[in-house]
């Protein structure tokens, strides 16, 4: 007999029809053997019918207010489908986050889970009871009983929690499509459905906007090894499994602010080419890494900063063994990228540096949490080491410094992480083929066996799994930046006690010396409502901090591909940039991770961009979806 978690989204109960169906979906469960949790979303839109009723009678509600008018959501569905479950014969009861024992910080409206009482819960199991939970709420640990709401997306928070807790054989995400999608089928109708994901993708493709599921959840599911099936509501099709590592023995106490980085990770074996004064205008990235990928060259890390005037500056690693090979390919090509509406500018500099390494660190506890990569900078700073290039990812931050360095930026990261030498510290292995070749370090996923007839036979990996368009950033340049340790400490330590998150971070590969000071550009993501604010606050204290202009753009998209079948398969880059050259989409930025490359570009291209990448990669599947209203 298996216990399984359900959740059932705000769609999935958005009716008294459509609680009954779900209903008859949990008793058709419990009587083939099983116990079972059910995790519920407030009905259909109630939640944003409550958010205006408060914005009725204040522009600016309390947030202790809100929480108590929003848990009231779930509260309705709860007690409706006990009562569906009790018609049908099964005994069932309904609770509250509180009810449950869901204990979180005394934060209003964003708390996160500090640990779950599982003695009433199991006791109710035990006497064969379905226990309908409320999702999205908990009570603080003060000792106040206040409630709290978890953010959007905390039920299935909520139930993977649960899962975790009750040590469930498995959790199911019950939704109004039919797994996870290649896409989102709302812009390509023929997005394809994936029967397994690693957490490690759905972590990316879940924080670049693919709602199916939120990046809380796949923390959770990561971290305690929780077997998780995204399955939907009306048919009774598998779905998709998102397969995780074995559980790494985490304490269940303190279960979502425990420590968010698992790793230190470092590689000596790396080596620079960026290609100064490059044209800024569309397929110059394509005609790059194409010849990089016809000769077979394996790439690292690809960043791409703001444009300075009419150029721009792409910079790569690659291990050393090849960085003969990977210059030669970018002197030949550099002369033919000079820019021809004036043949007489300064043609495209090709600047090689040895002597480097990249040092990272990685855990999925690090996403929404923007004090991580400021303590990561803090710390690099404090041990007198310089940031020459940053790579970022949502479990990842990656630095490229000086090779002489290493030892001590890895032993500082080491130290302010609480990591033990030799336990979370990892030398880099190279070679990725997402961008031609990057060091994959972390363990990989292996798909589990969940005790169930649903999980899958998972096929070879391809490339790339899915596609996600983010339109709901902005994006900051801080010109003439210090290029001294430190700095970047600075800056995102200011943004990160003004509890702004920051997504993509590029520093520029020129610099300039200027009153006897070497400086840098540097451009940065955030979201979009955050954009004015940070522009505000950073312009405060521009003079203070001695770095230049501080300039927003709003207008902007995101789209990223990501897969961890990147890895060892050259080319994958200089076909996502061709599919953006063809349609005349100008990159305005790139930044890569190990199984993600994102290009910035314009806002009004964002959906057309998306449309060419999945096209590009023939990821579309025969049949239509249609998302119910």
């Amino acid at each position: 007999m298996a216990l399984i978690v359900q959740k059932y989204g705000g769609t999935s109960v958005g009716s008294v029809e459509r609680i009954q169906a779900v209903a008859q979906r949990v008793y058709k469960t419990v009587q083939a053997g099983n116990s079972i949790v059910v995790v519920v979303s407030a009905m259909g839109k109630t939640t944003d019918g409550l958010v205006k009723l408060a914005t009725k009678i204040s522009p600016n509600p309390n947030r202790r207010e809100m929480d108590m008018l929003l848990s009231t959501g779930e509260q309705v569905t709860i007690a409706l489908l006990s009562m569906a479950l009790q018609e049908l014969g099964q005994p069932a009861i309904s609770m509250t986050g509180g009810q449950v024992g869901i204990v979180t910080e005394a934060e209003h409206s964003r708390a996160r889970i500090l640990h779950i009482e599982t003695t009433r819960l199991t006791r109710h199991i035990n006497a064969g009871k379905v226990v309908v939970v409320a999702g999205f709420q908990g009570i603080s640990s003060a000792g106040e009983m206040e409630i709290t709401t978890l953010g959007r997306g905390g039920s299935d928070t909520s139930a993977v929690a649960i899962a975790a807790a009750l040590k469930a054989s498995f959790c199911e995400i019950y939704t109004d499509v039919p797994g996870i999608l290649t896409t989102d089928p709302r812009l390509v109708a023929e997005a394809q459905l994936m029967d397994a994901i690693s957490c490690d993708e759905m972590l990316e493709l879940a924080s670049l906007g693919a709602k199916v599921l939120h990046p809380r959840a796949v923390e959770i599911a990561r971290n305690y090894g929780v077997p998780l099936v995204v399955r939907s509501s009306w048919t009774d099709q598998p779905g998709t499994w998102v397969t995780s590592t074995k559980p790494q023995g985490r304490s269940l106490i303190n279960l979502e602010i425990a420590r968010p980085v698992d790793h230190v990770e470092f590689d000596t074996d790396q080596a620079k080419v960026a290609l100064l004064r490059v044209p800024d205008k569309p397929g110059v990235a394509a005609r790059l890494f194409g010849e990089i990928s016809r000769q077979k060259v394996d790439v690292d890390l690809i960043i791409q900063s703001v444009h300075e005037g009419n150029s721009n500056d792409i910079a790569f690693t690659v291990t050393t063994p090849i960085l003969k090979r990977a210059e030669a390919v970018a002197t030949a090509i550099a002369p033919a990228l000079r820019s021809q509406s004036n043949p007489k500018s300064d043609e495209a500099e090709v600047m090689v540096e040895h002597n480097i390494a990249k040092v990272s660190i990685a855990g999925a506890g690090m996403i929404g949490r923007p004090g991580v990569a400021a303590k990561m900078f803090a710390t690099l700073a404090e041990a007198g080491v310089n940031i020459q290039m940053i790579s970022t990812s949502e479990v990842k931050v990656s630095c490229v410094v000086n090779a002489a360095e290493c030892d001590r930026a890895v032993l500082a990261l080491c130290a302010a992480f609480e990591i033990e030498a030799g336990k979370g510290g990892t030398r880099g292995q190279g070679g990725q083929g997402g961008q031609g070749g990057q060091g994959r370090i972390i363990e990989e996923t292996s798909p589990l066996s969940p005790p169930s007839p649903l999980s899958p036979l998972s096929p070879p990996s391809p490339p790339v799994r899915g596609v996600a368009l983010d339109l709901n950033q902005a994006r900051l340049a801080i010109r003439q930046l210090p290029d001294r340790p430190g700095m970047a400490a600075k800056l995102f330590g200011l943004l990160a006690q003004h509890n702004i998150s920051v997504d993509m971070i590029i520093q520029s590969q020129r610099c300039r010396v200027i009153d006897g000071v070497p400086r840098r550009d540097i451009a940065f993501t955030v979201s979009r409502i955050d954009g004015e604010n940070a522009k505000k606050m950073l312009t405060q204290v521009a003079a203070e901090l001695g770095w230049g202009e501080v300039v927003l753009d709003s207008a902007i998209a995101k789209v990223s591909i990501v897969g961890a079948g990147m890895v060892g398969q050259p080319g994958v880059a200089a076909k996502m940039f061709e599919a953006l050259a063809q349609q005349q989409i100008n990159i305005q930025m790139i930044a890569t991770s190990e199984i993600k490359i994102s290009c910035v570009v314009a806002q009004e291209q964002g959906v057309k961009a998306l449309q060419a990448i999945h096209a590009a990669f023939e990821l579309a599947g025969s049949e239509k979806f249609v998302v119910p209203a």
